[in-house]
């Protein structure tokens, strides 16, 4: 029978541009248990599929924490080595006897890598899943922290040049994942502090690559001496990727045998063959709030990742001498952002206030640069120690905020494709800024440099405020648990 006033059901196996699985027509509550070794929360739902009734079993497992720390581990170890070049430039340029914004280069490989290869990764994430993602990750993590090893002479920054190659590309693998592993392994309560947890990592090891390099490569005369202390570095970095290679390999799991909340049962129903890579990236493309969220998202973190890239440069310009003090603010800058990613995290989940939060910590990122630009020349290192750590708390405390906006926004596409998107967009801007920024400083200083990126936080600022906050993933929840 159809009607006018009927609705449109859910028809399990196919999404069609017209569909949305929020129509979901009949949901019971069956039971609701505690397994005290492996489960915090069971219930059974009963899901209406073409007529016949289907038992689905949701279960939390506590394995979900290693799974979430495994990842988080693996991806600090490789964004370690996205800063380690970067925050010592001035030895690097010596021992290899290059120019500064060659060196610069070793950072932005990152971001220039990430764009051509995104795609590739998100369809593999689609069709093959987490631990296949995992596995290569961590794969070429590994090979490219031996490459470095054979790198340490003067004559080698090809090679070397290769090895970042290698980390770059693992770091394709790994950028994405947070909010699709929040998603797959983690209850409708806890999504937002386990995506955080995910993105935590990511922001260690930035924040040891900004600490450590200064302290173990220390700025000598001795090339002989200088090729020693690198090697060292490079070796550690080598032995940790190896040793996180091999826990991948035998204790990563794929998914959870049942899953943990209503909105992963219903896309569990989805019939991989049926589902299309090119439609969902067609679909995302179509949705307005989205597109505005990968702009701002990109003009936030490009903002970010050129600070980071130049930090020893401003750094040096005005205090001579500090490399491991610039080192220091760094991590300064890394310590307060995870602190604020897990605040946000927890806010989130308590509140689910994703615009209102967005656009409060995107204003303050604005607020704590306008601040840091102004302080920076001031001659008194305690005060820079400070605005950097404002300007931290608040901009990289953003990372997780703009993933989980996007899959609320974009549910029930695959949180590993919209996330891609939105560091595709951080990627393209972090080039981009790291390269004028760059040139801004040599001609100009850097208050010019730095005022640069407060014009884009704020434009970033203001086009958040037009992001409608249509929430799908929360009403799929919410649908589920009111039928």
């Amino acid at each position: 029978m159809s009607g006018e006033n009927e609705k449109p059901s859910l028809v399990y196996g196919e999404i069609k541009d017209n569909q949305n699985v929020l129509d979901l027509e009949k949901i019971t509550i069956m039971k609701s248990a505690v397994d005290s070794e492996d489960v915090r929360m069971e219930h059974k739902i009963r899901l209406n599929q073409n007529g016949d009734d289907t038992n689905q079993t949701i279960k939390l497992y506590k394995r979900r924490w290693f799974i979430v720390l495994l990842f988080s581990s693996y991806s600090l170890c490789n964004s370690f080595q996205w800063i380690q070049y970067g925050i010592i430039n001035n030895i690097f340029m010596r021992f290899y006897g290059v120019e500064s914004f060659t060196i610069d280069w070793m950072s932005m490989i990152y971001m220039l890598t990430y764009i051509p290869f995104i795609f590739p990764v998100t369809w593999l994430l689609d069709k093959k899943g987490l631990r296949v993602i995992a596995l290569v990750a961590t794969a070429m993590n590994c090979a490219g922290t031996w490459i470095k090893v054979t790198s340490v002479r003067p004559n080698l920054f090809a090679v070397t040049m290769l090895g970042q190659f290698c980390c770059s590309l693992a770091q394709v693998f790994i950028l994405g994942m947070p909010s699709k592993i929040a998603s797959v392994w983690f209850g409708s309560e806890e999504v937002s502090t386990a995506c955080s947890i995910g993105v935590f990592g990511n922001q260690l090891g930035i924040a040891i690559g900004f600490l450590v390099p200064p302290i173990l490569v220390p700025n000598i005369e001795d090339m002989d001496q200088l090729a020693y202390h690198i090697s060292i570095m490079f070796y550690i970095t080598a032995g940790v990727a190896t040793l996180l290679f091999l826990l991948v390999v035998m204790v990563f799991q794929e998914r959870p045998e049942l899953p943990p909340t209503q909105a992963q049962a219903t896309a569990r129903c989805i019939s991989p063959e049926q589902y299309s890579y090119t439609a969902s990236i067609l679909r995302l493309l179509r949705n307005k709030p989205f597109l505005l969220l990968i702009l701002t998202y990109g003009l936030n973190v490009g903002c970010f990742y050129a600070v980071g890239t130049l930090l020893n440069r401003m750094i040096i310009e005005h205090y001579p001498g500090e490399e491991l003090n610039a080192g220091r603010i760094g991590l300064t800058i890394i310590i307060a952002g995870m602190v604020g990613s897990l605040i946000c995290g927890i806010w989130l989940d308590r509140t689910k206030t994703y615009k209102q939060t967005t656009l409060t910590v995107y204003l303050m990122s604005f607020v704590g640069m306008l601040v840091y630009a102004f302080t920076l020349s001031l001659g008194h290192l305690w005060v820079v120690f400070l605005t950097a750590g404002a300007l931290g708390f608040f901009m990289t405390g953003y990372l997780p905020l703009g993933f989980e906006f996007g899959v609320e926004l974009t549910y029930p596409e695959c949180e590993g494709t919209s996330s891609g998107l939105l560091n595709c967009s951080a990627q393209v801007f972090g080039i981009m800024f790291t390269i004028c920024q760059g040139k801004i400083i040599d001609n100009y200083g850097t208050l010019a440099g730095n005022i640069f990126l407060c014009v884009f936080l704020f434009i970033g600022s203001v086009l958040t405020g037009f992001i409608k906050s249509d929430l799908q993933r929360q009403k799929a929840n919410q649908l589920a648990k009111a039928t």
